[in-house]
């Protein structure tokens, strides 16, 4: 039996090994200052003290699957100064225990957290971090001020990404163009062969070598020779094919002001012009 049991010994440390969780690995900082803090659970938070101002139970909770944007449509309403809709100022840092008091069992710790992390790494709610002076609360009033390392890495991340979208959007500039010149490139050698070809066929039908002198001075063999000029043949028939624009007809100028009708060819004058007095002319006529 002794020998038995320091047999299990091993089994037995080996299961309390297992039983062990792994190490976590750190938390990524975030230029936000409302890291995610960790996840005690989907739970809701305790009942706030009674100094604190309760939003009315009829509130709907949070599902622990709730996502951000169903997070903020839910905080909407409730705090209209600090997440109605186009609204971001700099938020009051602990912000988020300030929810859970004043709307007690409405959003889980995961929940906001997502929101909020999502919420104040927005390019939006930085901008407004570097513009604005002071921190605000649920109620939209003054709560602290915004400190200078907020400030600096709000500016770093806003730098941050305008070199992102300026390379990337000069990386699609310079593909377009890369695409306009070999597209072009491509036309052109297609038209170049297209003249070769048609060429090639007035040559040949023209020539008065035989078929294989004409292959000698062209450099050709017959294959090459019989595909070029039955891709000729058809490019011609193609052409001739298609309909040709027409030009309206070009009208010719009129031969004298009287041909347009606009005055007597006997020189009349309209009705009821005066006419000068019997005998009268100008001088030097």
């Amino acid at each position: 039996m002794v020998r038995l049991t320091e047999r299990c010994r091993p089994l037995r440390s080996a299961r309390r090994c297992s039983d062990n969780p792994p190490p976590t690995l750190p938390r990524c900082l975030t230029v936000s200052d409302h890291p995610l803090p960790p996840t005690e659970g989907d739970a809701p938070a305790a009942a706030p003290t009674d100094e604190a101002a309760a939003v009315p139970a009829a509130s709907t909770p949070s599902t622990p699957g709730t996502s951000p944007a169903a997070t903020a449509a839910q905080l909407a309403p409730l705090f209209p100064a600090a997440f109605g809709a186009g609204v971001f100022l700099p938020l009051k840092l602990g912000i988020q225990a300030d929810i859970q008091q004043r709307a007690p069992g409405v959003f889980t710790k995961k929940s906001l957290s997502a929101f909020l992390h999502r919420h104040t790494t927005s390019t939006a709610y930085l901008k407004a971090l570097v513009g604005a002076a002071h921190r605000v609360d649920l109620d939209g009033q003054p709560a602290g001020d915004v400190a200078d390392l907020h400030r600096a890495a709000a500016t770093g991340e806003l730098e941050r990404r305008r070199a992102l979208h300026d390379a990337r959007r000069a990386a699609e500039r310079q593909a377009q163009r890369a695409a306009h010149d070999e597209a072009r490139q491509a036309h052109s050698a297609a038209e170049a062969a297209q003249r070769e070809r048609a060429a090639l066929l007035r040559a040949y039908e023209t020539s008065t070598l035989t078929r294989a002198n004409f292959c000698a001075l062209k450099g050709l063999t017959e294959t090459d020779l019989d595909a070029g000029l039955a891709q000729a043949r058809a490019e011609r028939d193609r052409r001739a094919a298609q309909p040709q624009p027409q030009r309206p007809p070009q009208q010719r100028p009129q031969a004298n002001a009287a041909a347009r009708g606009d005055r007597d060819p006997r020189g009349a004058r309209p009705p009821g012009a005066r006419r000068g007095p019997p005998g009268s002319r100008r001088p030097g006529r």
